[in-house]
């Protein structure tokens, strides 16, 4: 197929980017490639986010799902039609409770002065006062919070800090359109969005290129960045159940995917480069925009926050990951234990063959009174031994619950807010409370550092864009 060479009214308002020119045959293959980029990225990436999928399937309780070689999900069916398939979720509460733990670490950023002149401590006041009031203006409180709820579920949550030219005060207008002074700008960006250039490399600074991608709406690519792009056909992640057999993608009507490409500053393109595509179409091209990097550098506008940092990988890894075989023994256990008992209470029937209404005891059972008419010269219908339930259940039922608590880090005194028979001492209590904090530290320290890098992103962008006399 031939393909479509851009139209002078798609060129972009650059003529020129460092030395090159910004043709109709320069934009075709500057967009061809950063599509291919992006889908050798997300293949590459696809083990992942089925991982991050299959997390998302066990805390919402359906947990009769599996990964394919494929690398896609599907329901694990019935061995047989009588088996009990009941679900008894554990992983909720345990993340629920780590959730409201780790939303008490509420960090309040404020910046020290670099030395004890008068114009340092200035400066860091100056600054810390800023930050009080971005922290407030942009409920920061809440964005955390969502992005914890990432970290957890999935392991790794972004921030994405940017200037927004259209934030703030409106100082007028020109040429009938509305002008804003400009405000700092934060979203929590899920991994789903995010993909680096090198899945084994950990920190972000070390990237060389970072593609954040998400579906936005056409009337809105065409209010933002002034072109009208086709919808294409974009399957969405969705909780669900369709055909009530398992989890689907919904389609998203009227949506364009829109790709945005950061690449470090290099040789060629010392202040790096931005490279925004949707459709067959190059919406923005530039130099990297913020000088957020240290002493004035150009790098990426984005923040990682991990729940558990993993040696050699980008993304983090979730404590649902490592609960995940132990919710399935658990449920497996319950299941067959409740088997045993439904034979018990109901029992199991030995009818010769064409002594009775076999259909008529299928249907009502052994009521209690009831007449049984046999065939003379046969058997009696009879209730086979039940046995009991083997007490080997209950030891391993117990076991699977004590995994639970090592491997998530929370205890009875935070799941049930009770305490055990041998803590009955105030000392006893607090040593309790502080080995659960400290169990959580490391996720607490991860969001303390998100938080304390943000800090620093929205400063150097209020010293780049702001002004002095502002």
């Amino acid at each position: 197929m031939k393909k479509r060479v851009a139209e002078e009214k798609d060129l972009p308002p650059v003529r020129e980017f460092y030395g090159d020119k910004v043709t109709a045959e320069y934009i075709e293959e500057l967009v061809s490639s950063v599509r291919e980029d992006f889908e050798k990225r997300a293949q590459e990436r696809k083990p992942l986010e089925a991982q991050w999928q299959l997390n998302m399937n066990f805390l919402a309780g359906r947990q009769y799902m599996r990964i394919t070689s494929l690398g896609e999900l599907e329901e694990v069916c019935k061995d047989y039609e009588w088996q009990s398939r009941e679900v008894f979720n554990h992983i909720a509460p345990l993340i629920e409770t780590r959730l409201s733990k780790l939303t008490r670490v509420r960090p309040r950023m404020c910046v020290r002065a670099a030395g004890d002149e008068e114009s340092d401590l200035q400066a860091a006041k100056l600054a810390t006062k800023i930050l009080s009031s971005t922290y407030s203006a942009l409920n920061l409180e809440r964005l955390i919070a969502v992005a914890t709820m990432w970290s957890e579920v999935t392991g790794t949550a972004f921030y994405k800090v940017e200037w927004d030219s259209f934030r703030g005060r409106m100082l007028g207008s020109s040429e009938g359109k509305p002008v804003f002074e400009g405000d700092v700008s934060v979203t929590v960006c899920p991994p789903f969005e995010i993909f680096p250039e090198n899945l084994y490399e950990e920190e972000v600074e070390r990237q060389r290129s970072i593609i954040c991608a998400r579906a936005v709406h056409a009337d809105t690519i065409e209010e933002v960045w002034g072109q009208r792009v086709e919808p294409e056909h974009i399957d969405a992640f969705t909780l669900e159940r369709r055909d009530g057999l398992s989890m689907g993608r919904k389609s998203l009507e009227g949506y364009a995917l829109v790709i945005e490409k950061y690449e470090l500053p290099t040789k060629k393109y010392p202040d790096g480069r931005v490279i925004i595509v949707a459709g067959n179409k190059l919406l923005h091209l530039s130099e990297l925009p913020y000088k957020n990097g240290e002493n004035g550098s150009r790098t990426y506008p984005f923040i990682k926050q991990c729940a558990v940092g993993l040696s050699g990988s980008f993304f983090g890894i979730s404590i649902i990951e490592r609960c995940i075989p132990i919710q399935r023994a658990y449920n497996a256990v319950k299941n067959r234990k409740h088997e045993f008992m439904n034979r018990l209470a109901a029992g199991v029937l030995a009818v010769e063959d064409g002594s009775t209404d076999i259909e008529q005891l299928e249907d009502e059972g052994l009521p209690p009174g009831k007449v049984i008419i046999y065939r003379q010269g046969s058997r009696p219908p009879q209730m086979l031994s039940p046995g009991h339930v083997p007490i080997d259940f209950t030891y391993e039922e117990e076991r699977l619950l004590h995994e639970f608590k090592l491997l998530s880090g929370v205890s009875d005194v935070m799941r049930n807010s009770s305490t055990t028979a041998d803590a009955s001492s105030g000392v006893a209590l607090q040593l309790l409370i502080e080995q659960d904090d400290t169990r959580l530290s490391a996720s607490a320290e991860n969001i303390r550092l998100a938080v304390r890098d943000m800090g620093k992103h929205i400063i150097r962008l209020y010293r780049q864009f702001a002004g002095k006399a502002r």
